[in-house]
């Protein structure tokens, strides 16, 4: 193992040769390429099996870099910036000439942040110390590292586990301290226009309007319901973060009763909260994580990894709060149960 100095060095030789890199961020790890090289990006839609029309977010060193990705910039982003950057907040604003058009699925819209992660910060800074990619712009575009629509890695061991060789080198910075992907929020719309919340994570809108004095609309909630077609973001479809075994909700008071009326033979893994939750017999493993929002998120994506891999026949999983603090987890395991067990993902 290279020590990290000579690993980032090299991870920034390979991209600038159209290499993938997979690297930390404080949410999940990213699977990274020059944003400016069309050839590279398309690299990560053939490593995810991730569709073309699906844009990807772009991370930049630090928000100075901003002008050069994004054009019309409203006062509210650089509020924002000012107040969350780096951090787990995505950006969605109008993209500037010259953007390859690979990187936003073909919208005019982009998706920018800057990570807080000290090794995705060390990364980002020498790409850009060594003159950044193709026509010297500095952004590493980098979704998840997994196959798409699965569950996001929040690991080392996890990328090699879900991509194999398709990432050339991976920097291994440890779990990520937040492990559920970054806020995003659309400011596209500009100044006049109230900021819509696409995405929930750790950033929440009572965060956001102690910055901007507003809440912003959440997307499929009025008055954003009815507003115009919203950009596609990713983690936005109905199926995503999900694990191939089967995956069902369920309250607490029904789990039991769910395990034990199942056919003979079956098996089940299960994943809850609760400290007092009976651990049904069919239960091949059951991984009890912390009933905090934070360190709940922390660990969720590692578990439903574990829980996985059990060899059950279905991962039942105690439903979570239904309050602000837990919504951005409450939104992964929708999305995981519609996209869980080969079903139609995103």
């Amino acid at each position: 193992m290279l020590p990290e100095g000579a690993a980032i060095d090299h991870a920034v030789v390979l991209l600038q040769a159209g290499e993938l890199v997979a690297f930390p961020t404080e949410t999940v790890y990213g699977l990274g390429a020059d944003a400016a090289n069309p050839a590279a990006v398309r690299r990560i839609f053939a490593a995810k099996g991730r569709p073309a029309d699906h844009p990807l977010i772009v991370h930049l060193p630090a928000d100075g870099y901003l002008d050069n990705w994004a054009s019309d910039i409203p006062r509210q982003a650089w509020e924002l910036t000012e107040a969350f950057w780096p951090g787990p907040l995505t950006l969605i604003l109008k993209r500037a000439r010259g953007v390859p058009s690979v990187v936003t699925g073909g919208q005019e819209t982009i998706g920018l942040r800057v990570p807080a992660h000290p090794l995705a910060l060390a990364l980002l800074r020498a790409f850009a110390e060594a003159g950044g990619g193709l026509g010297g712009l500095c952004g590493i575009a980098a979704p998840s590292a997994n196959r798409f629509g699965r569950i996001s890695p929040t690991e080392a061991a996890h990328v090699r586990a879900e991509l194999g060789d398709s990432a050339r080198l991976v920097l291994d910075g440890g779990r990520c301290g937040i492990g559920i992907e970054s806020t995003i929020l659309d400011l596209s719309r500009g100044s006049g226009a109230a900021p819509r919340l696409l995405r929930p994570g750790a950033i929440t809108p009572e965060r956001i309007a102690s910055v901007l004095g507003r809440l912003p609309e959440v997307a499929g909630q009025p008055p954003a319901a009815s507003a115009a077609a919203l950009p596609r973001v990713p983690g936005a479809l109905a199926a995503h973060y999900a694990p191939l075994t089967p995956l069902r909700l369920l309250p607490a008071t029904e789990i039991a009763r769910v395990a034990e009326g199942a056919t003979v033979g079956w098996r089940c893994a299960l994943l809850c909260h609760s400290p007092t939750l009976a651990t049904p017999a069919a239960a091949l493993l059951v991984r009890r994580l912390p009933a905090d929002p934070s360190r709940y998120a922390r660990e969720l994506y590692a578990a439903l990894r574990e829980l996985d891999e059990a060899g059950a026949d279905q991962i039942l999983v105690e439903e979570v709060p239904s309050n602000a603090a837990w919504a951005a987890i409450a939104d992964r395991l929708r999305r995981a149960a519609c996209g869980a067990g080969g079903q139609e993902s995103t």
